[in-house]
């Protein structure tokens, strides 16, 4: 009999085991932590047959608006009475730190909260169309909602899309990641304690390659919302098409950060420390790139070169500023990629290697110059502390290299003249621009990419509208 803490897939408010169960890891000493309950397709038809009843009992969708109010600021409250212990298990099974996964669960209340706060606000309009008709438009739920989530941040990431969906009034199956998958039940715990009907919310862990693929082509989902790789995302679009299945993708990037002549180096540096060492790197909003301005390339190059090398690195429960990537088999890619960039040419300045004589998944935080724009490094995404530093000679070129990618999502610019930092915002391509800050921002800001980057707004009150669809109602009066 196994001796690790075992968790269950939530379906149709029931807690559930299985036949298999799937080892977590603890990415800091590479030492087995937990298991979760291993679900298969049975469990996947499950959770949507379940999810498509509590859409047809109408006991989300039909009930006062207010209603769906109280059932979220209650998810609230929970998730803030679980944090502690939740936050400690996120850091376990994850790596980050427990102070960043504190946080994660401070964001992911913020998001039941605001949500909260619309889902009583969806309001339709009233189109005049003379006195012989009355015509107005309402904002029904899509239905069933398929949610796969990511390794990287598993409970915030799951909150932004539950969180608007619920308001909505639709129900959610949820397909957590299988590295990272504990934490995850504390939502529903909370979700479970605040009452929401049965079958509103599931969760289930699984291989994607098998529950993920068959909850994406069900013939009960009418949404899918994914975040993650490009080559799964074009997967799962693929087989979205055979339904005509409406979508949100968020798929990565590969951003850059402008560092114009008159810029704040202080803010820039500050911006790179979380910028690409938050969280290890394994950022899809990561400043992988750095673009500084040749008059202060020397000055930045030194200043960023110093943070990396000062960092402290550890297990995520002891709090550094820099904790293990999330698996073996993460390290071991981004370790290849760096060993790639060295054999095109690139020049380490620093790190480039896994940190030695440590048990965990503990890379290095790395420094790139010297390399070519079309090389993987900088064109590519590699979810980990490494960053490429270049030089720009002007407005121009700066704007052409950090749009020279075919990812879109966030991108960023320093200046201390502020009407060119807002021209070059304007012209960079992104969802998002952040300007003398990194991550400026929050729970409700619309986030989301272009290109390869994906498609959609998660966050902020465009995030809702995505949850819903718009129908309109044209009425012949009687005598008209």
């Amino acid at each position: 009999m196994s001796q690790l803490d075992r968790y269950y897939n939530y379906i149709d408010g029931t807690w559930k085991g299985a036949d298999n169960w799937l080892m977590v890891a603890d990415p800091a000493t590479d030492e087995p932590y937990a298991e979760i309950a291993e679900a298969g397709i049975e469990d996947a038809d499950a959770a949507m047959a379940a999810a498509r009843r509590c859409v047809a009992s109408g006991e989300l969708t039909s009930v006062r608006p207010a209603q769906r109010v109280t059932w979220l600021l209650a998810i609230a409250e929970e998730i803030r009475a679980l944090t502690e212990d939740a936050a400690r298990v996120l850091c376990h099974e994850n790596g980050k730190s427990l102070d960043v996964a504190r946080g994660e669960f401070e964001e992911a209340a913020r998001y039941f909260e605001y949500y909260a706060g619309m889902a009583d606000k969806i309001e339709g309009t009233s189109i005049p169309l003379g006195d012989d008709y009355i015509d107005f438009t309402s904002y029904e739920p899509l239905g069933v909602s398929v949610q796969i989530v990511p390794w990287n941040f598993p409970p915030s990431i799951c909150a932004r899309s539950l969180a608007p969906a619920l308001a909505a009034g639709n129900a959610v199956v949820i397909k957590s990641p299988e590295i990272s998958p504990l934490a995850m039940t504390f939502l529903m715990t909370a979700c479970e304690r605040a009452g929401l009907p049965q079958g509103a919310v599931n969760l289930l862990c699984g291989k994607g390659s098998v529950i993920g693929a068959h909850l994406v082509k069900h013939r009960d989902a009418n949404q899918i919302v994914f975040t993650g790789s490009v080559p799964t995302g074009q997967r799962i679009l693929r087989d979205a098409a055979e339904r005509a299945t409406p979508s949100v993708m968020e798929l990565g990037g590969k951003s850059a950060a402008i560092v114009h002549a008159d810029a704040d180096i202080e803010q820039v540096i500050d911006s790179v420390k979380t910028g690409i060492f938050f969280n290890a790197g394994q950022v899809c909003s990561a400043m992988s790139r750095l673009l500084v301005h040749r008059s202060r390339l020397d000055e930045v190059v030194e200043r960023v070169r110093e943070l990396a090398e000062g960092l402290s690195i550890g297990p995520g429960i002891d709090n550094p500023e820099l904790t293990p990537l999330v698996s073996r088999d993460q390290l071991e890619q981004v370790e290849a990629m760096c060993r790639r960039a060295i054999e095109a040419g690139a020049t380490c300045l620093t790190g480039g290697e896994r940190v030695a004589g440590v048990k965990g998944y503990f890379m290095q935080p790395t420094l790139f110059t010297d390399v070519a724009v079309d090389s993987e490094i900088f064109q590519e995404e590699v979810f980990g502390p490494v960053q490429v530093i270049h030089p720009f000679d002007s407005e121009d070129e700066a704007v052409e290299l950090a749009n020279g990618t075919a990812f879109g999502l966030v991108a960023g610019v320093f200046d201390g003249q502020l009407d060119r930092a807002l021209r070059t915002a304007r012209r960079l391509r992104g969802g998002q621009v952040f300007i003398n800050e990194w991550f400026a921002g929050g729970v409700e800001t619309p986030f989301g990419g272009v290109g390869l980057s994906g498609f959609g707004r998660e966050k902020g009150q465009e995030a809702l509208y995505s949850y819903v669809q718009t129908r309109n109602i044209a009425v012949r009066l009687k005598g008209a």
